[in-house]
């Protein structure tokens, strides 16, 4: 498959503006000025980029507790999106729900989710809606390695699979379950294996390869708009922080940090480019700013919103 010069740029710009957004999300939250916690999918923007540029406005996206990045890409108001970390009211959820809980429906953003593996019987729900409805539309949901034991995984690929719903589904393995290993929760070495159980497309991939990312996700993104059904995508990469934010690591061996990071998706992109002369040092700069001026505007935006009345909390309870 033949990547245009726009894609490749659109996709490096994207992580860009992920790298951006989330660096400054884990200063502000060091800083004090954030409740709760945050989880950050920095060392992963490949895999957010990678499958979501590729999706239409129509289309839909459930992610997880580590989700922002996903809700960047697909078009998110960064300035919602900020002020909900602040638990602000002009967040995208008027500051209910938080870093785990996004939700941006004008967007395609359905949910995250903070309970491993549960956007996926709900991301099913919103597959087979589109089929019923004769639509081309697609649903994309996004979880990490540690979901793939859960029953909610198996059930949905299954569901999915027997329906041929138009789903793809995108496993972030980054090797960690929380503070497990994937190496003492899961038997095999390609979790994409397992979609041999249910008759449906599988494919492991190097998660931190944006254009390989980029590329298997349209194959996907075709068989499920043609109505052909279900993929399994597997994507090995690595988160740079913990767990949490404030988790110490002391779980993981020393020194495998350092060797993921000579392998960081956004140099290895910004390689790329340059090798085919498709951008310059002054663009990577210019590029960089300019994300870095976005993410800004959205902080000051969000520190300026109101934090909710308590009113607030008896709202919406009933549709």
């Amino acid at each position: 498959m033949k990547i245009s010069k726009e894609i490749k740029l659109e996709l490096y710009k994207k992580m860009v503006l992920i790298r951006t957004f989330e660096t400054a999300a884990s200063k502000i939250f060091a800083a004090g000025e954030m409740p709760g916690f945050i989880h950050l999918v920095l060392g992963e923007e490949a895999m957010c980029a990678g499958t979501v540029v590729p999706l239409r406005k129509d289309d839909c996206i459930f992610t997880t507790h580590r989700g922002h990045g996903h809700c960047v890409v697909k078009g998110a108001d960064l300035k919602r999106m900020m002020a909900e970390l602040f638990g602000r009211i002009d967040g995208c959820c008027r500051g209910r729900a938080g870093s785990m809980h996004f939700a941006d429906i004008e967007s395609g953003c359905m949910g995250s989710n903070g309970v491993v593996g549960q956007g996926i019987p709900i991301a099913i729900g919103v597959a087979y809606a589109q089929k019923y409805r004769k639509t081309d539309a697609v649903t994309v949901v996004f979880f990490g390695d540690g979901a793939c034991g859960t029953g909610s995984f198996h059930e949905g690929i299954n569901m999915a699979a027997v329906m041929k719903l138009p789903t793809i589904f995108v496993c972030h393995n980054n090797l960690y379950a929380q503070m497990t290993s994937i190496k003492w929760h899961s038997p095999i070495e390609n979790i994409s294996d397992r979609a041999l159980g249910y008759g449906i497309p599988g494919e492991s991939i190097d998660g931190n390869d944006v254009f390989k990312v980029y590329e298997t996700f349209c194959k996907a993104l075709k068989q499920a708009r043609e109505g052909k059904g279900p993929t399994l995508i597997e994507g090995k990469t690595y988160r740079w922080h913990g767990h949490f934010e404030g988790d110490p690591c002391k779980y993981r061996p020393e020194g495998e940090l350092e060797e993921w990071m000579k392998r960081e998706p956004l140099k290895l992109c910004e390689a790329h480019l340059k090798k085919e002369n498709l951008i310059t040092d002054d663009e990577i700069k210019k590029i960089t700013e300019e994300a870095e001026a976005r993410v800004e505007e959205a902080a000051n935006f969000a520190r300026k919103s109101p934090i909710p009345e308590v009113e607030e909390i008896f709202k919406d309870i009933y549709a």
